[in-house]
């Protein structure tokens, strides 16, 4: 899935809004994902490598927020279910496996 500048913005946007929504800190979002500080930051930013990463990470925060009565703010387009999208790891989403 290939975003424009704009699409880019947004989805960050989105994602920041919805870590923020759950109150989280980084180092608690890094537990949980078994990953560090620093790459939860750079999936946030959408400056990582890893096409599956913001798919993971949506999913966690979309979880934590449901599971705190809080409406997440929509994304724009990472929606859907992944199994949908070909060039997805549906499986490592489903699991929460960051990759490093």
């Amino acid at each position: 899935m290939s975003l424009n500048p704009q699409e880019r913005k947004a989805t960050t946007r989105e994602l920041q809004a919805n870590f923020a929504l759950t109150g989280l800190s980084l180092a608690e979002v890094a537990t949980d994902l078994g990953t560090t500080e620093g790459i939860i930051q750079n999936v946030l930013n959408l400056e990582t490598r890893h096409i599956n990463n913001p798919w993971i990470l949506r999913a966690y925060l979309i979880e934590k927020l449901e599971g705190q009565g809080v409406q997440p703010v929509p994304f724009s387009r990472l929606v859907g279910d992944p199994e949908d999208y070909w060039f997805l790891d549906a499986n490592l989403i489903h699991n929460g496996q960051i990759e490093a």
